[in-house]
């Protein structure tokens, strides 16, 4: 179970996390999520039963919830549409621009077309936290993943966890 908790983490840091910023995920957690279940089928009717499914079902939902947070809920069709909006909005305001003394209006469009552009980009990078300016980093998991290390080195000193760096099972 140890082994397996480090080598979910890892799978996690590394290639779950870099999946969701482009608003995926990774099977690669769910080889070592089978493997826990797997472990609870020979524990149930012990009395640690019910605490071991319980923890796992909140590391399923916390999860899931991940996964959702990481999928952008603005569709890419409306951005794009608001950005088109906001081209065509100022390409008509600069053209019906007067030619001469035309300073202060000028600078007001510049200004607004800054502020709109910037609007959007702020919009887009909140709607994908785990990517962009907004980059939500894998911290939690990362400490998760060396406090299960060292407790399976601790109590497992001559065992070798049964996957690679990145989370990936090992070949048998």
């Amino acid at each position: 179970m140890q082994a397996d908790a480090v080598c979910y983490a890892r799978a996690v840091r590394t290639q779950e996390w870099p999946a969701m910023s482009d608003g995926k995920g990774s099977a690669a957690p769910s080889v070592w999520s089978t493997d826990f279940r797997l472990t609870f089928r020979t524990l149930e009717g012990q009395p640690v039963f019910g605490m071991l499914v319980a923890a796992d079902n909140k590391r399923s939902d916390e999860r899931e919830e991940r996964l959702t947070q990481a999928t952008s809920s603005i569709p890419a069709a409306i951005f794009w549409f608001l950005l088109a909006t906001l081209v065509i909005t100022v390409t008509a305001l600069g053209v019906c621009l007067p030619r001469k003394n035309n300073r202060g209006q000028l600078i007001t469009l510049t200004v607004i077309t800054a502020l709109l552009t910037t609007m959007l980009v702020i919009i887009r990078d909140v709607d994908r936290p785990f990517g962009g300016i907004i980059n939500v980093t894998p911290t939690a998991i990362t400490e998760v993943e060396r406090q299960a290390t060292r407790d399976f080195l601790a109590h497992s000193p001559a065992a070798e966890l049964p996957c690679d760096g990145q989370g990936n099972r090992r070949a048998v």
